[in-house]
């Protein structure tokens, strides 16, 4: 199961903020892809960090993507949507620099549309669009034309338009919105928002299971086996995102992730790319709990296998042998639970209480109550 993580953006503790420095100490932890943030603009500025880094990830094969602009209006109106698309070209062209396997893009608010057929039509239509755009830009057909300085237009397919799952239930971009649109456009990818799937889901990703049913939904809707996702911590209430979080502070937790990646993601080949506002050590933090689902796994199969042989060497078969022994660990459990009943406080003061009168009976006559007694009791 290949599976390339990576930061959205410079690392934190890169000392340069350059991106080639980054792709440097991206590779130095052991991390194979990050994510260019271009979420309000494109810099001019920023042309020449991009062609280093697309020339550094051609000649390395670390892996370049880019994120577009956040705030997209594709279902707004005709000004909304000019505004978006230019935006969105200054992303294709800066993707193209750097070499960018991937390009994410937002569709924002549903505007004057309803939820349903309407909508995903005007959305599969600019992301048509977007994609023959996309396809000019790279050029490929172009011989004339010299590439010297960019050899990757030449040997690599363009930049694959991604469609990102929003958090909120007044932005378009549900999982199923997003998978319609996938399905009918050639050249589009979804890109699974995690935090965003489980913000407005109303926390639907729990489970092991609940990746599996959703990474499951995908393949038998669009197919293939590649997939391009975001993870991270979030807050959310009513089915909205709120905010992203670290991963450890909040319910969207990845061990169930790396659980499932372990055991049934074998076909899987995903590029997982941190959202969490710590960056790089949260996609460290995915990296270890990872090995860790592995070697779990391989503990679990190495057991296994002892049982078969052992269960050979004794003439018995693996299954009835393994349920003797989980029959004598619950013996043995319930047996040391037996010893270790702990007595309840308000009985253990009752015998020390009986202890107590007991020792003053012995010291001394008994006492018979009155009616004096019992009038001083209250």
């Amino acid at each position: 199961m290949p599976l390339k993580l990576g930061p959205a953006g410079v690392p934190l503790s890169c000392k340069g903020r350059t991106i080639v420095e980054g792709m440097d100490d991206i590779t130095a932890l052991g991390l194979e892809t990050m994510e260019i943030q271009t979420v309000r603009t494109v810099a001019p500025h920023h042309f020449d960090q991009y062609w280093q880094a697309g020339i550094l990830s051609w000649k390395t094969g670390f892996e370049m993507n880019l994120h577009g602009p956040y705030y997209a209006e594709i279902l707004g109106s005709k000004r909304e949507r000019t505004r978006t698309l230019s935006k969105m070209e200054a992303s294709m062209q800066a993707a193209k620099v750097i070499n960018a396997r991937h390009i994410t893009y937002h569709v924002g608010p549903y505007g004057e549309y309803k939820k349903g057929t309407e909508a995903n039509e005007q959305v599969a239509n600019v992301m048509a669009g977007v994609v023959d755009r996309c396809a000019q830009i790279w050029n490929n057909e172009d011989e004339s034309e010299d590439y010297a300085a960019f050899p990757w237009v030449i040997n690599n397919s363009p930049t694959l338009i991604g469609i990102e799952t929003s958090g909120r239930q007044d932005l378009w971009g549900s999982m199923e919105e997003v998978l319609e649109v996938v399905n009918h456009v050639e050249g589009t990818v979804p890109v699974l928002n995690l935090a965003h799937i489980h913000a407005r889901g109303h926390g639907r990703l729990r489970t092991s299971e609940d990746f599996g049913d959703l990474f499951d939904q995908v393949r038998e809707t669009i197919g293939g086996k590649k997939f391009y996702c975001h993870f991270s911590g979030i807050e959310h209430r009513m089915g909205n995102a709120l905010h992203y979080t670290q991963i450890k502070k909040s319910d969207l937790k990845f061990e169930p992730l790396a659980e499932f990646l372990a055991e049934d993601g074998d076909w899987l080949d995903i590029t997982m790319i941190s959202d969490s506002p710590l960056l790089e050590h949260d996609a460290m933090f995915m990296l270890q709990q990872c090995e860790r689902a592995r070697h779990r796994l391989f503990e679990k199969q190495a057991r296994d296998d002892r049982r078969k042989k052992l269960a050979v060497q004794q003439g018995m078969d693996p299954e009835e042998l393994a349920a003797r022994e989980a029959a004598e660990k619950a013996k043995r459990e319930g047996a040391g639970s037996d010893k270790k009943t702990p007595e309840p406080k308000q009985e253990k003061a009752k015998k020390s209480d009986t202890k107590k009168d007991s020792k003053k009976d012995d010291d001394g006559p008994m006492m018979l109550d009155s009616e004096e007694d019992d009038d001083d009791l209250f």
